[in-house]
């Protein structure tokens, strides 16, 4: 008998990623599908399937998927042969952001800061902030908060809590003080009030800070939204003691939270302010520090970067400013869809009992759930059903809703029934085990 030909198996697209790229990849194991192409709210994977994103770049598309306005702007200038990379050089398109910039974002708004390009992540706009209050105030101590996230390099992530993304570095990560964040120890504790005397006491055995970095919403830590009363006294705290206050807006500004900063609801004037992430407004690399100017005592040359200020991002960058920011009327929508979003969440977390609760602040919410399996058995259920919802907090156990702010109703209310329907097979599956 003649020996049966076996056909060699055909290898997928993903096992094909699989076999070249790092173990270290994420997103594709979360979200195991091909994806071809994107517009607006939608994703659409290779065989043909339709995904509504609740991800939105990890709050890199605030504005959606190649949003069509902006992307004009984008063509336009490919079109004209300008500068795309120019180290830090002068650029009419540098020059036109940080105009716009001024004129629409920080006038509007009465603050007035220097513009420092970092290099292209926001981890790259941490560790400048980092470095320029060390070298402001001769200090070395800066104070984080429990479960905080700043980035994943070594000066970043020393001011980051999880444990398991600190405990991939293998190396020390020193210079940093952790304190309880607003609302750690459960409502009846100030937590303000805990750091002030521990900073103001001299015997205390923690070192006068060089900075006090917060931010106004914990995206990666768990949607922890801390109150105005609190960030507040952290901002009185950093002035008294003659700490720099810096506020990382990485996720939550470029209108995540409602207004185009997430510190705007308490009134506050940050020494420095990071931004990253939509801030190109086209999920291009771009981040840069907003510094009050008495504190930008850099030196010609003294941070640097091959990658500062990408011209083709701060080109889409003005188009979205120009778009979106130069009326209130934008605002007014996302701070009437998280509204929305808000009593949505509570109805379906109300139909639970007590075990679930809303978190955040605009339109980046969370429903904290009382195990972290049933947070990940929703999120798997939601992408088999047509839906990329991502999960946070110290265990992963906050389903995280970061949809476009750009996204209209209908859409909305299709994700969150498609969450509603997940949470309600992923607990009975929890009960049947």
């Amino acid at each position: 008998m003649g020996e049966i030909a076996i056909k060699p198996r055909t290898i997928g697209a993903l096992e094909k990623l699989e076999a070249y790229e790092s173990n270290v990849r994420s997103y594709s194991r979360s979200f195991p599908a091909l994806f071809s192409r994107a517009r607006g709210s939608f994703m659409l994977s290779n065989d043909g399937r339709k995904f509504i994103d609740f991800l939105s770049g990890a709050g890199a598309l605030n504005y959606g998927h190649n949003n069509h306005g902006i992307k004009a702007a984008i063509d336009g200038y490919l079109a004209s042969d300008a500068v795309v990379h120019g180290l830090d050089m002068a650029t009419p398109a540098k020059l036109q952001f940080m105009e716009t910039f001024s004129s629409v974002i920080l006038r509007e708004r009465n603050l007035q800061y220097r513009f420092q390009f970092t290099g292209p992540t926001g981890a790259s706009a941490v560790e400048a902030a980092l470095k320029l209050s060390r070298k402001v105030t001769g200090r070395q101590n800066v104070i984080s908060f429990t479960r905080g996230f700043h980035g994943m390099s070594l000066g970043a992530l020393s001011a980051s809590g999880n444990r398991f993304y600190r405990a991939a570095s293998n190396a020390s990560l020193p210079g940093v003080t952790f304190m309880p964040y607003d609302g750690y120890f459960g409502p009846s504790v100030d937590t303000a009030s805990f750091l002030r005397s521990l900073l103001l006491d001299e015997s205390s055995g923690i070192d006068s800070p060089a900075a006090i970095l917060v931010e106004t919403v914990q995206g990666e830590g768990g949607l922890n939204a801390a109150s105005k009363e609190w960030l507040q006294s952290i901002q009185g705290i950093a002035r008294d003691v003659g700490a720099l206050f810096i506020v990382d807006d990485i996720q939550m500004g470029c209108g995540r939270t409602g207004e185009f900063f997430s510190f705007e609801f308490a009134d506050l004037s940050p020494d420095i302010v990071v931004l990253s992430k939509s801030l190109s407004g086209y999920g291009l690399p771009l981040s840069m520090l907003l510094i009050k100017e008495g504190f930008d005592v850099w030196r010609p040359g003294e941070h640097t970067g091959t990658f500062r200020g990408n011209n083709l991002a701060l080109v889409s960058a003005t188009a979205a400013i120009d778009i979106y920011w130069r009326t209130t009327t934008f605002s007014d929508g996302v701070q009437r869809m998280g509204k929305l979003m808000r009593r949505r969440l509570e109805a379906i977390a109300s139909r639970h009992g007590n075990s679930f609760a809303v978190l955040g602040r605009g339109m980046a919410l969370g429903l904290d759930c009382p195990t972290p399996q049933i947070a990940a058995t929703t999120a798997r259920k939601a992408f088999e059903k047509g839906l990329i919802v991502e999960r946070c907090g110290p265990d992963d156990q906050v389903v995280k809703f970061l949809p476009a702010l750009t996204i209209d109703l209908e859409t909305l209310h299709e994700g969150l029934q498609i969450f509603e329907e997940s949470l309600a097979e992923a607990l009975k599956l929890e009960k049947s085990h």
